[in-house]
């Protein structure tokens, strides 16, 4: 290494590696942020486009019975209940032309309630065979109970409740076909007389369901608002019992938000939105094939990484006697970039090689600066995560260090709270039911103080600290808190356990005061404990006896 240019050569190389080796690096974990989220919002577009035409289609048909029934009212104002035949006529011939220009339509109907008249039930038309409507009998509908729910639900449902109402897919018993359908009740001058409805087949939404398609071999799914199935193109769920049917994740019900699961041993990643209809929309696809197409872009950038290294390799070591004077600058702005400066300006501008890696560099300093300003907006979400209790979710201990000060001149009630025999309920139950327990118990209290009034004080130890709050109001928080820690369950059976607190209520002018307060709470938590399960002890802050109880445990120390 006795030569400059061989020195130079080396230097502009090991630069090149480092700079394009950075670079590499940030462009693989860009595109796999980027490809991953790409494949989320891809993800909730195809669910939201079909959302959209199947909301498209579920309005189309409420539109069609709406229309029906607007015109039924109107023209049932003007006809007396002897003349029902001859509205029932008038109906039968508009809704037929407006069935048949509605997709889908498997059957409609306008039944009459036989507590209205006993002469004129209404008609109904089906096309089951796709070649027209013809009439078919009607249900008697007399047989029934129409306050019960339960049965012929088409007519019980919108009946009883007196709004227009969706019904999720069904078995019609005279025709052995599934249907959804939308029904509408009808009333003139405020009293029930019949229904207005229409049934759709069951293969219109399938058919639409399966258009939905995402990579190689994503689909679409229908759950009704609890999780059950309600169409899925790889599972027959008519000829299923609902034990065989499989469980929809928790995570999938929640509207809007990317979840990740198991199906079949397969890891999924699906999203989930709500219909017009009440129905949930699901968009799935396996998460391989989300991956595949970001790790190929990877493997492409490694390789055109290695590429351009060999390229600039030889133009390095052919043009490094005329490179000196610039890449002494670009190198004062790697240092300037290495102390955390990112305002660089490099005022070379020639074309050649190292005009190039100056432009590069920039590049990767302007991804640099970006990602950057992200890290700190990660490291400020972070620092929220730090002052949380991992398990109940309550502020800990370095959070109330952090606020103490928010306390000074403040008028406050600070309790210590305590699970009364947690250790026998870990003993007895396991860990993972204290764990839960823990974690209900920090959710009531939050609920009923707030999030930023919660600690975690230590093991099954919280702390609550409210202002703003007279004694009248903070004893009917307690009463209702009793109440609500009182009916603890778990999978429907309930937790017995109990809770004791104590707490001070009074004006905080120092720290000191907090800490003697805590002190003063943490004497009462004790003296409820000793006089029973879930007992609640309060008294006004005193400065004077809560420092002597310092002071006595102080000796007690000292004596030891």
């Amino acid at each position: 290494m006795r030569h400059i240019k061989t020195k130079i050569t080396l230097i502009i190389i090991v630069a090149i590696i480092l700079s394009m080796g950075i670079v590499t690096l940030l462009s693989m974990d860009s595109i796999k942020r980027l490809g991953q989220e790409d494949s989320e919002q891809i993800l909730m577009l195809l669910c939201e486009t079909g959302q959209k035409n199947l909301d498209s289609y579920f309005v189309s048909v409420e539109q069609s019975v709406g229309l029906i029934a607007s015109y039924v009212e109107t023209d049932l104002e003007q006809t007396d209940i002897e003349e029902l035949p001859e509205h029932v006529d008038r109906v039968r011939s508009i809704f037929e032309d407006i069935a048949s220009k509605t997709n889908g339509v498997l059957t409609y109907y306008y039944r009459i309630d036989p507590e209205v008249t006993s002469d004129t039930s209404g008609f109904w038309y089906v096309d089951t065979e796709g070649t027209g409507f013809v009439e078919h009998a009607v249900t008697d509908i007399s047989q029934y109970d129409t306050a019960d729910t339960s049965d012929i639900v088409w007519f019980t449902v919108p009946k009883v409740t007196g709004e227009p109402v969706w019904l999720p897919p069904y078995e019609t018993e005279n025709l052995n076909v599934y249907v959804l359908s939308y029904n509408v009740p009808v009333y003139k001058n405020g009293d029930f007389i019949g229904v207005i409805g229409i049934e759709i087949d069951y293969s219109t939404i399938a058919n639409q369901v399966d258009n939905i398609r995402l990579y190689d071999t994503g689909y679409a799914f229908i759950i009704d608002e609890d999780g059950g199935i309600i169409y899925h193109p790889y599972l027959d769920i008519l000829t299923m019992t609902p034990d065989e049917i499989p469980a929809v994740p928790d995570g999938m019900l929640s509207e809007g938000v990317n979840t990740r699961y198991v199906f079949d041993g397969v890891e999924k990643q699906g999203v989930c939105l709500t219909l017009h209809n009440g129905m949930k929309l699901t968009v799935s696809v396996p998460v391989d094939e989300i991956n595949g197409h970001w790790e190929s872009l990877v493997s492409k950038t490694v390789y055109a990484s290695i590429f351009v290294l060999l390229i600039f390799g030889l133009i390095a070591m052919y043009v490094s006697g005329t490179i000196t004077k610039p890449l002494i600058e670009l190198t004062k702005a790697a240092q300037k970039v290495s102390a955390g400066d990112y305002d660089v300006d490099i005022s070379y501008r020639s074309n050649d090689e190292v005009g190039i890696l100056s432009h590069a560099f920039e590049d990767l300093v302007t991804n640099l600066r970006v990602n950057v300003a992200k890290l700190k907006e990660d490291n400020a979400r972070l620092e929220e995560a730090s002052i949380r209790d991992a398990l109940t979710g309550a502020r800990n201990r370095f959070a109330l260090r952090r606020d103490y000060d928010t306390y000074i001149d403040k008028e406050v009630h600070l309790m210590m709270f305590d699970i009364d025999d947690f250790k026998s309920v870990n003993d007895g139950n396991g860990h993972a039911i204290g764990d839960y327990l823990l974690k209900k118990t920090s959710d009531i209290l939050i609920n009923n103080f707030g999030k930023e009034n919660v600690y975690r004080y230590g093991g099954d130890e919280f702390l609550i600290i409210t202002g703003d709050v007279t004694e009248k109001d903070f004893k009917r928080i307690l009463s209702n808190l009793s109440n609500e820690l009182s009916i603890i369950s778990l999978e429907k059976k309930q937790l017995p356990v109990h809770f004791s607190a104590g707490y001070v209520y009074g004006k905080i002018s120092l720290q000191e005061d907090l800490r003697l307060m805590l002190r003063q709470a943490d004497e009462l938590l004790y003296e409820a404990k000793s006089s029973g399960k879930s007992v609640f002890i309060g008294k006004e802050f005193d400065r004077e006896y809560a420092d002597s109880i310092i002071k006595r445990e102080e000796d007690c120390f000292r004596h030891y």
